[in-house]
């Protein structure tokens, strides 16, 4: 775990980002174009000095403590052994943050996948006024809306370890659609724009938290 001790990504040449690769047989590769557009965003709009390719680690690898950042997403079943469970555990105490974005029917299953993670800690929702909220850009009335799915408003989760915020959950707002390529779901440029705003201030908040 000693890597973890080295992220200062924001002054690193060629950080990498790494989305991750579960099992279960839900689709952890969903918004394929996602991840690389948001990169593109963030080293431009916020001069980040990241990789401009994302890499994809497996949740039980001991490749994920060479990530300051993990991406998961997908619509469907997600399942962590318990030496996966403990793996992700022991990246994100060591300093590792996880970012979790609902890419609609994620919720039941990646909660209860995270209970074994932490068994002490349950999702809570975080308060607009939340640094997350407000790095570059300032979102004062919390996550951006991109999808419907159900209609319901955004939420953003997090489970806190020790007072750091070590997951964040992003729920009925599916900023990894707003990430992909225009012409995938026809979004407008406002509402794409949001979401690589909002995305670019969890890629800021979890590399200088």
């Amino acid at each position: 775990m000693a890597g973890l001790l080295c992220f200062a990504a924001m002054a690193q040449p060629n950080t990498r980002i790494a989305l991750l690769k579960y099992n279960g047989g839900g689709d952890w590769y969903a918004n394929p174009t996602s991840l690389t557009n948001l990169i593109a965003f963030c080293n431009t709009d916020l001069n980040m000095n990241l990789h401009p390719q994302y890499d994809v680690v497996e949740v039980g690898s001991a490749e994920i403590f060479n990530y300051p950042f993990l991406h998961i997403t997908g619509h469907g079943n997600v399942v962590f052994s318990a030496q996966e469970a403990q793996n992700l555990r022991n990246y994100l105490v060591a300093g590792g943050f996880l970012h979790v974005d609902d890419n609609y029917g994620l919720r039941d299953f990646i909660v209860a996948q995270m209970k074994k993670v932490f068994p002490e800690l349950d999702f809570v929702e975080l308060p607009f006024s939340h640094p997350i909220y407000h790095q570059k850009y300032s979102f004062p009335n919390g996550l951006p809306k991109i999808h419907e799915h159900d209609g319901l408003p955004p939420k953003g989760l997090g489970l806190i370890y020790e007072g750091r915020l070590v997951c964040f959950f992003s729920l009925e707002c599916d900023l990894g659609d707003g990430w992909e390529d225009q012409d995938v779901h026809n979004d407008s440029q406002e509402t794409r724009l949001k979401a690589l705003r909002m995305g670019a201030n969890i890629l800021q908040y979890a590399f200088m938290q």
